[in-house]
Parts: structure tokens; C-alpha cells; sequence
């Protein structure tokens, strides 16, 4: 090297030099004066709007309750396995295709299979890009209500 102080060094201190007398001026700028209080701030008003308000929270008993009175279809304080079952029962009926009681793979996969066959419009057992693309879900329609 030449003897000197390499450039990198002198920027390095030129920079923690300007970094040190940056923190002092903002210390010295942010400390407290002595100044006028801020007022305290002012008691709610009585006639708060309801809107202001949260309301309350629905309480877990009452959630739970709420689920054992849908569970308990006759009302009688109790849930037979029966009344548990019932809402099932349409449903695998009519995945249950031959009736039998029993629920196949391809009884339970028969929408997928049904959509399958409907996409095969050339009917060779495959999909193509074009053949998959119809099996796409339709857009759901969007609320007229605005919320």
C-alpha cells in the first residue's frame, strides 16, 4: 500500500462521526420541557350513542346449549343416538345408489366420477386441458345486499 489510510476507513469514521452527533441533536431535541400539561381527557357523556357500545358476547353455555336443542329433535331433554343420525340419513341415501345399505368407493365418488365422465367429451378415459377446464367451479353470484 501506499502508507496512507485506506479510503474505506475514512468513510467508515466520517460516518460514525456524523451518526454520533445525529443522536445527540435528536437526544437534545427530544428531551421533556417544561410546558402546559394536557388537559385530562373528558368524562363519557351519559347519552353515549348504543352504536359506541359493544355488545356482548354470547356465552359459551349458551352456544352450547343452543347445539343440544338442535341435536334434540324431539325436545325431550335427551339425544338418542337416532336423533344424532336422522340429519345423516338423506345424505348417504343418496350416495347409496343400489340401495343396499352399504356405501361403495364408487357410490360415495360418484359426483367426482359423474363430473369425470361429463368432462371426457371424446370419452378415451382421459382429460385434456381444454376437457378440464369445464370442470372449473362456477363463480358463486355475489350478495345483492352490498354487506
Amino acid at each position: 500500500m501506499n502508507g496512507g489510510l485506506p479510503v474505506w476507513r475514512f468513510l467508515a469514521g466520517a460516518l460514525a462521526a456524523f451518526l454520533m452527533i445525529t443522536g445527540a441533536f435528536l437526544l437534545w431535541q427530544g428531551r421533556a420541557e417544561d410546558g402546559p400539561a394536557l388537559p385530562e381527557a373528558p368524562d363519557k357523556p351519559a347519552s353515549a350513542p348504543m352504536l359506541l357500545q359493544k355488545p356482548p358476547a354470547a356465552s359459551e353455555k349458551s352456544r352450547e346449549e343452543k347445539r343440544f336443542a338442535r341435536a334434540d329433535r324431539d325436545d325431550d331433554g335427551k339425544i338418542t343416538l337416532a336423533e344424532l343420525l336422522e340429519p345423516r340419513r338423506k345424505g348417504f341415501a343418496k350416495l347409496d345408489t343400489n340401495g343396499d345399505g352399504k356405501l361403495s368407493f364408487e357410490e360415495w365418488a360418484v359426483t367426482t366420477i359423474d363430473k369425470f365422465r361429463g368432462a371426457d367429451s371424446d370419452r378415451n378415459g382421459q382429460l385434456s386441458r381444454a376437457e378440464y377446464a369445464t370442470t372449473a367451479p362456477k363463480p358463486r353470484p355475489k350478495p345483492k345486499c352490498g354487506c
